[in-house]
């Protein structure tokens, strides 16, 4: 189970430093706004395509979106 604070801290941290808005990184993943915000927030989990995609986007090997997410450990 992923720690939803730790990716949302996360995702977001990544986003702000490749300098995207929520709708930039929204329109690049083909979401809606709304959606980048609930997985920033917490509220809700991306999928594991968008997990993908957005490790592509921001240019780090998925697993480590997964292992900062979840505190290490397999």
């Amino acid at each position: 189970m992923l720690d939803k604070d730790k990716i949302g801290a996360r995702l977001g941290a990544l986003r702000k430093s490749r300098g995207f808005s929520q709708a930039l990184l929204s329109e690049r993943l083909n979401v809606s706004p709304q959606a980048v915000s609930k997985w920033e927030t917490g509220t809700a989990d991306p999928s594991t395509s968008n997990l993908l995609a957005l490790a592509k986007l921001f240019g780090v090997p998925a697993e480590e979106l997964l292992h900062q997410a979840t505190g290490g450990g397999v």
